[in-house]
């Protein structure tokens, strides 16, 4: 289940992070796209998967070309000697289960191709997260920036009607001008990103690069709470570096056993027609017949088979390795999505409260003449940076969960 933040729409009206957003995209023309279905486009779209997904047609064709039977072979000769003619015929013929474990292995192979695809499609998956989100992050940035201009403009106002009043000097004026100027430049800057942002998501998606999406708020809900102990397990059964692992070492089984099919040899039928042997006990034509088989004395696949044993220790050592880095990972994902969790909680209950109730009081005292301009000022910029903090705070909560759905190897959510 999703947790939602307990938050009034007041209080995220005050914040400056979800509601300017909002307000921000719903006056433009931009298409919805929600995380689920950013996903899904890319699960459709994305050209690296389209380009991975090719493979599985040359996989087919390779378990097709494992099965496929020796042809025969066709010979006429004329001679001076009798007899002057003849046709032969020469017929391999696999013994044992040599066909059947080719099929197996050009199986197995083409399974390895599939873990790929699926290694890549977890990828994309984590790309497009991170993506979705940067891009959440510059519009909230941007919609924060607004606020800080319209702020700073609220402040010269405030500034230039007391002076104006006789009550302060023109240095408190030019002070607020600064202010905001210097709002300005930042949202000039944050709305740059933006686009950035924008193109990235839209490389993803395989779509061009000045669409403009409808994100909602989609910072409004938390990843779900998890246990380690399922995600441990879970990571042991899906995890992209422990699959790949369990089948390489499947590939490497029916290549064991094909090296073991192979010692078997083929035989070759052969037969024929002799044709005008002219003399006693001449004929003019007379069947003729014969079988070959390789003598399998000196090469038996030892070193082959001795090889692909050795292949086999090898990933079973690597795979206990993997599985032990992968824990540590999906441990320290874990913990670390659990202290961003905390770090979110913080800023939403006390932070951000706190700073907006010390910048409001400050600009009322200094309406009233009772504070300088230079301790407003401070109260701005200290709720603004709570605000960019508290934005960079989500976004690093839903970056440390992509990296923890990636170790484990499935959706999370």
């Amino acid at each position: 289940m999703i947790r939602r933040l307990g938050i009034s729409s007041t209080l995220i009206l005050a914040m400056g992070v979800a509601a300017p957003l909002l307000a921000q995209q719903s006056a433009s023309s931009a298409r919805p796209l929600t995380l689920a279905a950013a996903l899904d486009m890319a699960e459709k779209h994305n050209l690296d998967l389209v380009a991975a997904r090719a493979q599985r047609a040359i996989a087919q064709a390779g378990i097709r070309a494992a099965g496929e039977r020796p042809n025969p072979s066709a010979s006429f000769g004329a001679l001076r000697d009798t007899p002057h003619e003849s046709l032969f015929f020469d017929q391999p013929v696999e013994l044992g289960s040599k066909r059947g474990d080719r099929i197996q292995l050009a199986k197995a192979q083409g399974q390895l191709t599939e873990t790929d695809i699926a290694s890549l499609d977890r990828q994309i998956r984590l790309n497009v997260r991170d993506a979705y989100f940067a891009l959440a992050f510059a519009l909230g940035s941007t919609a924060q920036s607004g606020d800080s201009l319209k702020l700073a403009q609220r402040l010269s106002d405030i500034a230039q009607a007391r002076f104006q009043a006789g009550d302060i000097p023109e240095l408190e004026v030019t002070q607020a001008s600064l202010e905001v100027a210097r709002a300005d430049a930042v949202l000039q800057v944050a709305r740059e990103e933006e686009k950035v942002a924008l193109s990235d998501l839209n490389a993803l998606l395989n779509e061009p690069a000045a669409t403009d999406w409808d994100l909602g708020d989609p910072f409004n809900s938390l990843p779900p709470s998890l246990s380690l102990d399922d995600l441990l397990t879970r990571a042991g059964a899906s995890n992209a570096e422990i699959a790949r692992i369990n089948q390489e070492a499947k590939v490497q089984q029916a290549q064991t056993a094909l090296l073991k099919a192979d010692r078997i040899p083929n035989v070759g039928l052969e037969f024929g027609v002799d044709f005008n042997s002219p003399g006693k006990g001449g004929f003019r034509e007379g069947a003729r017949g014969q079988i070959s088989m390789e003598l399998p004395l000196f090469n038996r696949n030892q070193g082959e088979i001795a090889q692909s044993l050795a292949v086999q220790e090898a990933l079973a050592t690597q795979l206990s390795a993997t599985r032990r880095a992968t824990d540590a990972k999906v441990e320290s994902s874990y913990l670390n999505l659990e202290a961003r969790r905390v770090e979110v909680q913080l800023y939403h209950d006390k932070i951000l409260p706190s700073s907006k109730r010390l910048e409001e009081m400050s600009e009322e005292s200094y309406r009233a003449g009772k504070a300088n301009i230079l301790t407003v000022l401070g109260a701005q910029h200290d709720v603004q940076q709570a605000e960019r903090d508290y934005l960079a705070s989500l976004l690093a909560m839903q970056s440390a969960f992509a990296q923890l759905e990636e170790a484990v190897g499935v959706p999370l959510e």
